[in-house]
């Protein structure tokens, strides 16, 4: 090998790594892709929040698009998103679910009698075994599942008006047809 060869080698890896990372710079960390996009929803049963001995069964909702928003009372990011949920939830545009991860029912509860509740119905994951199955990052995240059971969109953080009515609402559309 000559002595030309023995420095490009080098520079040509240095150059290919500087075009990964420059390209890392410039994509949106809102946008984590999830390998479950395009696969089965993860069928649960929770119990429903603040209904004592009720549950939820997720399969129950074939047929249905439906949003799942997991939120936590202690998130800041869903106290952000809140009102964007509740403007959607006025529409009647879709069924909402909401996911409580790891939190606890009073503090749940606290929240939405404060600010709201724009959920057909809460479930708790006080253990976040659900939110492991969806593959839940952190709080809060969105899911649209198809009348299949098939995610269709995930959103991680929380749902403002921009994504809502530029993502969100023309997937709805399109699945509902």
């Amino acid at each position: 090998m000559n002595r030309m060869a023995k420095f490009l080698i080098p520079l040509a890896l240095f150059l290919v790594a500087v075009g990964f990372l420059a390209k890392g710079l410039f994509l949106d960390p809102h946008e984590v892709p999830s390998p479950l996009v395009g696969k089965p929803a993860p069928i649960f049963q929770a119990p429903i929040l603040g209904e004592a001995g009720k549950t939820f069964n997720s399969a129950d909702l074939k047929g249905q698009v439906w949003l799942l928003n997991v939120w936590a009372s202690w998130c800041g990011a869903c106290r952000d998103e809140h009102p964007v949920l509740m403007e959607m939830a006025k529409t009647k545009q879709i069924f909402t679910y909401g996911l409580d991860y790891k939190d606890t029912d009073q503090a749940a509860q606290a929240v939405l009698l404060a600010h709201g509740n724009p959920y057909q119905a809460t479930v708790t994951d006080a253990d976040g075994k659900i939110g492991i199955d969806f593959g839940v990052y952190g709080v809060p995240e969105t899911y649209v599942i198809d009348k299949a059971g098939v995610i269709r969109f995930k959103q991680t953080g929380p749902i403002t008006d921009e994504i809502l009515f530029t993502k969100i609402v023309p997937l709805l559309k399109e699945l509902q047809r």
